[in-house]
């Protein structure tokens, strides 16, 4: 199979599973195809602002800032900051991968990274205020505390498990979305 076909062949296979759905199961056509606009739609309006921030950080940001802050040297200070950076941003999880890719490049440490996307999947701040309002002050604080170690244990045993060969051509990969 060639490449670009290997790529996309996630993609082909779901277009496929629609188009079969919508010629076998008519009676859910309008509500597929609303649900398609409406994700769609909701992707042209995250995307694009995220890639803009990622080309402000790729030209504003200099390598050596990003390795000295959140390189493999940068111990806590980057830990923290990658949990800030992830906690602040705004936008589904899909946004966080770009995101991850351009630090990469910088030379942010993978341990770092996977503090970065943890974050950004679970630490949202608008996701704390509305659980502080709607569930409590004590449960919003405890979710977050249990979080914030899940998301230290989750990528400190990702960083052991994964090869560092792995973690290389991770990198590698990142470089080469330039």
């Amino acid at each position: 199979m060639n490449k670009p076909m290997k790529r996309y062949m996630g993609a082909i296979v779901a277009t496929i599973g629609f188009a079969a759905f919508i010629l076998f199961v008519p009676d859910y056509r309008d509500k597929a195809f609303s649900t398609l606009a409406f994700q769609v739609k909701t992707m042209l309006l995250v995307i694009p602002p995220i890639f803009i921030l990622l080309g402000l950080l790729d030209v504003w940001v200099p390598r050596e800032k990003m390795i000295r802050y959140m390189g493999e040297k940068s111990g806590w200070k980057g830990t923290f900051i990658a949990f800030l950076l992830g906690s602040f941003a705004a936008g589904p999880l899909y946004g966080a991968f770009p995101f991850a890719a351009v630090l990469m490049k910088k030379g942010a440490s993978f341990m770092n990274i996977l503090i970065f996307i943890g974050a950004w999947s679970t630490t949202k701040i608008p996701m704390l205020l509305f659980e502080s309002s709607a569930l409590g002050m004590k449960f919003a604080l405890s979710r977050l505390a249990i979080d914030i170690v899940g998301i230290i244990i989750i990528a400190f045993a990702i960083r052991k498990a994964l090869p560092k060969k792995e973690v290389e051509r991770l990198y590698a990969e990142a470089e080469k979305l330039s």
